[in-house]
């Protein structure tokens, strides 16, 4: 991964990960999500978002007002 990017939020659900990304991206925000679970069996490991350092003021406030 790029240098300058961080993470903004971990679960271990992936549709919960996967509806923050498509939050931040509704808001023209790059957001890629990193998958750590194991691939046989999904409750091991999280599912991580990751956004550029730059757009992280904007993504907290975008992740509060939408209580996420």
């Amino acid at each position: 991964m790029e240098k300058n990017w961080i993470k903004i939020f971990t679960s271990a659900d992936f549709y919960r990960s996967e509806i923050v990304k498509q939050v931040l991206c509704e808001h023209q925000i790059d957001a890629v999500l990193l998958n750590k679970q194991a691939s046989s069996h999904r409750d091991f490991g999280d599912v991580e978002v990751y956004i550029h350092q730059q757009d992280f003021s904007q993504a907290i406030e975008l992740m509060i007002l939408n209580q996420l």
